[in-house]
């Protein structure tokens, strides 16, 4: 065999031989995970959409599909909305091993001397994002110090600055970060997947995520947060991680103000209905009982049989239909 090369700028993917020379998947399983595995964020890739695009039938897709999970290489969870609807999210591994080894060591690397190389910063309350909780803000300076090797201009000392806030509102602020976090450093983790210049460790996923919440918190969407992370991207990005800060801290919208009036306006006096026409019997010969607007009323369809002899509505009465 003779490779035939040609340099490929964009629109590639790239696949590991651990997936492409697989000893236990079969052609269809290695051929439809290359093929999640070349789809952007949140495309479907549930048994349905596959046999669409695919001449394989559902059975034989679903069967690659389980193939992927005992590998290692798809995982489908089962999550509730907050609108109560089930759906199944699908998650797709570019190298199972390194992920799984990344995750076992993650226990042993959570406690980092990176907080101890330089005091806990804080931003000051001018400088800071209404929006933020101010809980998260030591996280972005130590992201700061490990970013740019130095203290970040403008930053005091937190033990100065910070203010201790009431415990109600702390646990509410807490409560409200992890409604979103998961969302969110899912979020952070798949941006490799749009652009590998933005390749983030797991460290740095769980340091911006409370960027993101924010976003999410403002009334923006999944699909409005990839979108202002990844378009028009320079084209060297030497720290993922410092581009991806500045542009959630910079280009974040403000909360959406509430609508005028709303909850406060109060409600319309409701006016009387009249009442209803009495009952009659109709005058036009055919004894049928209806309710008659006015003494000696014809019903409808003495009135479109005779039209020129029904009588006529006294003046300010309805006629019914």
């Amino acid at each position: 065999m003779t490779h035939v090369r040609e340099y490929q700028p964009d629109q590639y993917t790239i696949v590991g031989n651990h997936l492409a020379q697989h000893r236990g998947l079969s052609a269809a399983a290695i051929g439809i995970a290359v093929h999640i595995l070349s789809l952007p964020e949140g495309a479907r890739v549930d048994i349905r959409s596959l046999a669409e695009r695919f001449p394989e039938g559902r059975d034989r897709i679903a069967c690659a599909l389980r193939e992927l999970e005992e590998r290692g290489y798809v995982e489908r969870v089962r999550e509730r909305l907050p609108s109560g609807r089930m759906v199944t999210r699908t998650y797709a591994f570019h190298a199972p091993a390194l992920t799984r080894a990344r995750r076992e060591a993650e226990p042993e690397t959570a406690a980092a001397p990176v907080a101890s190389a330089a005091p806990a910063a804080t931003v000051p309350a001018a400088q800071a994002s209404p929006t933020i909780p101010a809980a998260t803000v030591p996280d972005l300076a130590v992201l700061d110090l490990a970013v740019s090797g130095g203290p970040p201009s403008g930053v005091e000392s937190a033990t100065r600055t910070q203010v201790p806030e009431p415990a109600a509102a702390r646990a509410e602020q807490e409560s409200t970060c992890g409604e979103h976090r998961d969302k969110a450093e899912a979020l952070l983790a798949g941006l490799r997947r749009t652009d590998i210049r933005l390749t983030l460790s797991g460290r740095e996923v769980r340091r911006l995520a409370p960027l993101v919440v924010a976003w999410f918190e403002n009334g923006l969407g999944r699909a409005s947060v990839i979108h202002a992370l990844t378009d028009d991207l320079p084209l060297h990005v030497r720290h993922p991680a410092g581009f991806l800060r500045n542009r959630l801290l910079d280009l974040l919208p403000p909360a959406l103000p509430p609508l005028p009036g709303a909850g406060e306006s109060e409600p319309l006096p409701s006016r009387p209905l009249p009442p209803p026409p009495a009952m009659a019997t109709c005058e036009g010969g055919c004894d049928r009982g209806f309710r008659a607007p006015f003494p000696g009323a014809w019903c409808r369809d003495c009135r479109a049989a005779r039209p020129g002899e029904a009588p006529v509505a006294p003046a300010g009465v309805t006629a019914l239909v």
